[in-house]
């Protein structure tokens, strides 16, 4: 993956809350395309070994209960410079931080129920695609 490509979470409390499409939208109108998507229901073995990275973080348990807690949307967005625009476009981490008009300032319900995630680096991204994404299903 290079820097035209970057890797997304939409998180079980905006896909529970109807928020897919609007968060979608947004993606589109920053100017994204989407390259791979798919709605996904994570195991808890497979929450544990992708944010296995915070498996010593104080945080880890309850972030793994909470994207275990329903779908999810993963995508592989295409854009140049696609990592550090998705992030300008999703916001700072705490929704209350973060810009107007961003993902999170529009959608987030607090810092881990906050909408989106969106990797961050190239190297992140790739490893972060492959872990939900074949070969096959990539358009790139």
């Amino acid at each position: 993956m290079n820097n035209d490509f970057t890797f997304s979470i939409i998180k079980p409390n905006a896909v529970r809350t109807g928020k897919t499409g609007p968060i979608l939208a947004m993606i589109n109108e920053g100017g994204f395309e989407i390259a791979a998507m798919r709605l996904v229901k994570m195991t808890l073995s497979q929450a544990e070994s992708f944010y296995m990275v915070h498996k010593e973080r104080p945080f880890f348990e309850g972030l793994v209960e909470f994207m275990t807690s329903g779908p999810v949307v993963v995508l592989i967005l295409k854009r140049e410079n696609a990592v550090e625009a998705f992030r300008k476009l999703i916001g700072a981490t705490n929704p209350a931080k973060a810009e107007p008009g961003t993902i999170r300032k529009t959608f987030a319900v607090s810092v881990q129920m906050n909408a989106v995630h969106g990797s961050d680096s190239p190297e992140n991204a790739a490893n972060e695609a492959n872990f939900f994404f074949s070969g096959i299903e990539r358009f790139f």
